[in-house]
């Protein structure tokens, strides 16, 4: 088995294998829906797993096989007990995927898509004989899974002459900042950000979300919280300028919504919020994630603040 997971990765480095109608580009290999539903849904078998960037890692870097042979490497997180901790909070890293798509193009993402998944406690177990339900009264295990991007580094993704020379990595910079700036981003450590090397094509990636909207000031490097360029495409400007208050609420305030039938969570279809002023929420039988009121708030106000800059001249548009 090993083997032929090591001719598969040869393979899709040398050529790819995704078919043209199915891939993004060199970065993401099949369309956004078809990882999500995936990756939220499909059955799979783990054939390689290790720690996403050292052995002993917090998160693995992990290939999945599905049962029509398909292969997905993705990013594997296993939420805290309880549901999150610092450095480790699934709620955002969901609403930091889901918050771009308010105002970019699937082709343009600058988070990879990242969902929620619940594996059953025994099951894990058969991995890491350690690990414990996430919530308590459930025998499941939340992890989060964010596909594994082809062909970037994190090596030289900000070049101030290149930002002034080449208006396409002018845009994809401008763009994930806008990202990291709406959502707080406050993690840069090196790997967070990645740059495709596909010069004719340089998209930027934000890979790593946990440490953001409200958590706790740390020292892992704050400076893309700020809006460190200084024009904004103008495409981008006005999407945003057009999200409502109400917009934000319906697509952060409930990001996912599980039921406990006997003793295991399942994910069900998302209903009103039963706290919203609380990121985890459980009613009976029923437990929510979602961003509260005050992340929210604080995300529109970050809004206004840019859309005001724009409008003063303190931002240039292109």
């Amino acid at each position: 088995m090993l083997r032929r997971l090591q001719l598969f990765l040869i393979v899709v480095m040398l050529f790819g294998i995704a078919p043209a109608a199915r891939a993004q580009d060199g970065n993401v290999m099949y369309a956004v829906a078809e990882i999500e539903q995936r990756l939220r849904n499909h059955p799979f078998e783990i054939q390689d797993r290790q720690g996403s960037r050292f052995e002993g890692d917090r998160t693995q870097r992990v290939t999945l096989m599905f049962p029509d042979s398909v292969m997905m490497m993705v990013k594997w997180a296993k939420a805290a007990p309880g549901g999150e901790s610092f450095n480790n909070v699934p709620r955002y890293e969901i609403a930091a995927y889901e918050l771009q798509k308010l105002f970019l193009d699937e082709k343009d993402y600058v988070v990879p898509p990242t969902v929620a998944r619940i594996v059953s406690l025994p099951w894990y177990q058969g991995l890491d004989r350690t690990v414990r339900p996430t919530f308590s009264s459930t025998s499941s295990v939340l992890v989060v899974l964010q596909y594994w991007l082809w062909n970037v580094t994190g090596t030289d993704f900000y070049d101030q002459n290149r930002l002034r020379a080449d208006s396409v990595y002018a845009r994809h910079l401008a763009d994930m900042n806008i990202l990291t700036y709406l959502i707080r981003h406050s993690d840069a450590n090196h790997g967070n950000y990645l740059i495709s090397k596909d010069s004719a094509n340089p998209r930027l990636f934000s890979v790593d979300n946990g440490v953001a909207f409200r958590s706790e000031e740390s020292n892992r490097g704050t400076e893309w919280r700020d809006l460190r360029v200084d024009r904004l495409p103008r495409a981008t400007v006005e999407r945003l300028r057009g999200i409502q208050r109400h917009e934000l609420e319906a697509a952060l305030g409930v990001l996912e919504q599980f039921e406990i039938r006997d003793g295991e969570l399942i994910p069900i279809e998302k209903s009103a919020n039963f706290a919203a002023g609380r990121g985890i929420r459980r009613k009976d039988n029923q437990l929510q994630l979602g961003l509260t009121t005050r992340e929210i708030a604080e995300v529109h106000a970050r809004l206004q603040r840019l859309i005001r800059q724009v409008d003063s001249g303190r931002i240039a548009t292109f």
